[in-house]
C-alpha cells in the first residue's frame, strides 16, 4: 500500500475591512431607555439633526457625559438630558384616568449639560503615527557592541564519524550545533523557503544510523532509473497526470483524516503559489511575531495591554456611578428626554416614523465599546442549520444590544497554543473561534448569528458568547503538500507529484517530509524535469 509524503507549510491569515458596522436593534445589557415619544429637532450641520428621545430609564443610572446607542442608527454623543414630571406616577390613585391629562404639556424638573472636558469622545477608529514604524540608523555605540559579540564568538568543531558528508552530518543533534543545518550549502544562492530554525525536532542517532545512511545513499546514488516506472514521467501529458494523481488519491482516500491538504497547481508553479506561506518544524512551539505583516490600516484599531485589568477598571466606574449621586447623572426609574445630537437626518426620520411599529430603544455604552477591536467569539453551529458555512461568508451578528454584519474568520480553539488554525467551513458539533472588527464590548456577551436567505426571513445559523478582545491573536492558514512514493530503498525513497518543476523542489528543500505514521525525512534533490525527487528518512 502506498504511503503519502506531507509537507506542513503555514502563513498568516488577514481580516477584510468591509466587515465592519451596520447596527440594528438587539439586546439590552446597559442602561436602557423605554420609549414613548421621539421627534426631531433640526441642526446646525447639514443632514444632521437631534434627535428629542423621551422615556423611562431603566436598569442602570445615565450620565449625560456618555455615549449611547441608539437601536438602527448606532453611537452617538448627548447634547443635553432633561428630567420631565413623570406623566404615570406609581402614586397615582387608581380612580383617576391618566389619559386624560395634556400630553402636549411638558414640565421639566432638571436639565443636566455635558462637561466639555469630561464628555467622553465619540471615536470609533484610532488614528495612528505615519511615523511610528520609521526605521532609525544605529548608533556608533551599537554597532560597536554588535562588532564586539562577533567577535568573541568561538566557531566549535564538530567531531564526525569517519566518512560521513555535510548532508548526512545534518542529522546529528548536538547542542552545540548552532549551524547544523544544511539549507544554506543546499541554497547557495539564498534562495528557498523560509523555515523556522528555533525549534528543532529530536532524532535519535548513533553510529549504527549513520553507517546505515552512508551504505545505503552509495548504493542508491549508483542505481540507474532509466528503465524504471518514473522514467515514464518524461513523456507523460497533463492529461495523463492529472489522471494518475486522481487514480492514487481514490487508492489512498484519506481527505478526511488530512483535512489541510491542498493540491499543487499544474499551471503555477508552487513556490509562487505559495510564496507567503513558510515552514514550521512545530505549530505550537515555533515562534511568530504578532505584529509581523500588518497593513497599514490595522493600526487603525484599538488594543490593550491588560483587557481584563482595563474591564474591570470600566466596570468599577460603572458601579460607582451608580451608587453616588452625580450632579451630570439621571436616576433610575425616572422619566428623561434625551437630546441625541448629530444623527443622520434620514435615520432619524424613519426611527420616528409614524408607521415604525418596533420600539426605539438607547442604550448607554461604557467606555471603549464605541471603539473597533477585533472580537473573539467561541461559536458553534445550531443544530437546526444544515447548509454549509464558509469562513469569510457574509452573517449577521446580534452582540448584545448591537447587530452588525461581518465576515467572520474561523480557527480552532487551541489551549495550550498561542496560535489558531485557521478552518475553512463551521462544522457540526464542536466550538470554534469567529473572529471579526467590531465594537468593544465586555464579555460575557450572548451572541446569536443569523443568515440571510434570498427571499426569506434570516434563519439562525449559529449561537456562541464573546470570549476575548486581542488584535493580537495570531490566526495561521496551514497546509499540507502530499508526494506519493513510488520506489524505496530502506532509507530512501523516489518520490513524484509533491510538485511539478525542479525549481519548486529546490525551493521547498529546507522544509522537513513526514510520513502518516511520524517518520520524518528530508529533500536531497531532485530528478528529471516533472518535479519528482530523491529523498532521505531518519528511519
Amino acid at each position: 500500500m502506498q504511503q503519502k509524503l506531507r509537507m506542513i507549510c503555514i502563513c498568516s491569515c488577514g481580516f477584510s475591512r468591509s466587515n465592519i458596522f451596520h447596527h440594528h436593534i438587539g439586546e439590552i445589557r446597559d442602561p436602557m431607555l423605554c420609549l414613548r415619544r421621539a421627534c426631531i429637532k433640526p441642526g446646525d450641520s447639514m443632514g444632521l439633526c437631534t434627535l428629542l428621545v423621551s422615556g423611562y430609564l431603566r436598569a442602570h443610572n445615565l450620565s449625560v457625559n456618555q455615549l449611547v446607542h441608539v437601536s438602527g442608527a448606532g453611537d452617538f454623543q448627548l447634547g443635553q438630558i432633561d428630567i420631565l414630571k413623570d406623566p404615570c406616577p406609581v402614586s397615582e390613585r387608581k380612580n383617576s384616568d391618566v389619559m386624560d391629562s395634556d400630553d402636549n404639556q411638558i414640565q421639566i424638573i432638571d436639565t443636566f449639560v455635558p462637561d466639555p472636558l469630561n464628555q467622553e469622545p465619540l471615536l470609533v477608529e484610532n488614528i495612528p503615527d505615519p511615523l511610528a514604524g520609521e526605521q532609525t540608523w544605529p548608533t556608533e555605540a551599537e554597532m560597536e557592541e554588535a562588532y564586539e559579540s562577533n567577535k568573541q564568538r568561538k566557531v566549535v568543531k564538530r567531531k564526525l564519524p569517519r566518512g560521513t558528508s555535510e548532508y548526512q552530518a545534518a542529522w546529528i543533534v548536538d547542542d552545540t550545533d548552532d549551524e547544523g543545518d544544511d539549507s544554506q550549502n543546499d541554497n547557495p544562492d539564498g534562495a528557498g523557503m523560509v523555515i523556522d530554525e528555533k525549534d528543532h525536532s529530536e532524532h535519535d542517532s548513533d553510529s549504527s544510523d549513520i553507517d546505515a545512511v552512508s551504505h545505503f545513499t552509495e548504493k542508491f546514488d549508483q542505481e540507474t532509473i532509466g528503465g524504471s516506472e518514473m522514467g515514464d514521467d518524461e513523456n507523460l501529458t497533463k492529461e495523463q497526470i492529472e489522471e494518475d494523481i486522481k487514480r492514487i488519491k481514490e487508492s489512498n482516500a484519506d481527505d478526511e483524516e488530512f483535512p489541510d491538504e491542498v493540491e499543487t497547481p499544474l499551471d503555477v508553479p508552487a513556490r509562487k503559489r505559495f510564496a507567503k506561506y513558510r515552514g514550521l518544524k512545530s505549530f505550537r512551539t515555533s515562534s511568530w511575531d504578532p505584529k509581523e505583516s500588518l497593513p497599514p490600516e490595522y493600526a487603525r484599531i484599538f488594543a490593550f495591554d491588560k483587557f481584563t485589568r482595563t474591564q474591570k477598571h470600566v466596570l468599577a466606574k460603572r458601579a460607582e456611578l451608580d451608587e453616588e449621586s452625580s450632579k451630570d447623572c439621571a436616576r433610575i426609574g425616572s422619566y428623561v428626554m434625551l437630546h441625541v445630537k448629530n444623527v443622520p437626518t434620514d435615520v432619524a426620520s424613519k426611527l420616528c416614523h409614524p408607521s415604525r411599529r418596533l420600539p426605539v430603544v438607547v442604550s448607554g455604552l461604557l467606555e471603549h465599546e464605541s471603539k473597533i477591536s477585533v472580537l473573539h467569539f467561541s461559536i458553534k453551529k445550531h443544530d437546526s442549520y444544515e447548509a454549509p458555512i464558509r469562513s469569510k461568508e457574509p452573517l449577521i451578528f446580534n452582540v448584545g444590544f448591537r447587530q452588525f454584519t461581518a465576515r467572520p474568520l474561523f480557527s480552532s480553539d487551541n489551549i495550550n497554543c498561542n496560535k489558531h488554525k485557521m478552518e475553512r467551513f463551521l462544522h457540526h458539533g464542536r466550538f470554534s473561534i469567529a473572529s471579526v472588527y467590531a465594537p468593544i464590548s465586555f464579555p460575557p456577551v450572548p451572541l446569536i448569528v443569523l443568515k440571510n436567505i434570498d427571499g426569506q426571513q434570516p434563519v439562525i445559523a449559529a449561537v456562541g458568547t464573546l470570549k476575548s478582545v486581542d488584535p493580537d491573536q495570531i490566526i495561521l492558514k496551514k497546509i499540507v503538500l502530499t508526494g506519493y512514493p513510488q520506489r524505496v530503498s530502506k532509507l530512501k525513497a523516489m518520490v513524484r507529484y509533491m510538485f511539478h518543476h525542479p525549481e519548486d523542489v529546490r525551493w521547498f528543500k529546507p522544509v522537513e517530509l513526514w510520513t502518516k505514521h511520524g517518520k520524518r525525512g528530508r529533500i536531497k534533490e531532485t530528478v528529471g524535469t516533472h518535479g519528482s525527487m530523491k529523498c532521505i528518512f531518519n528511519s
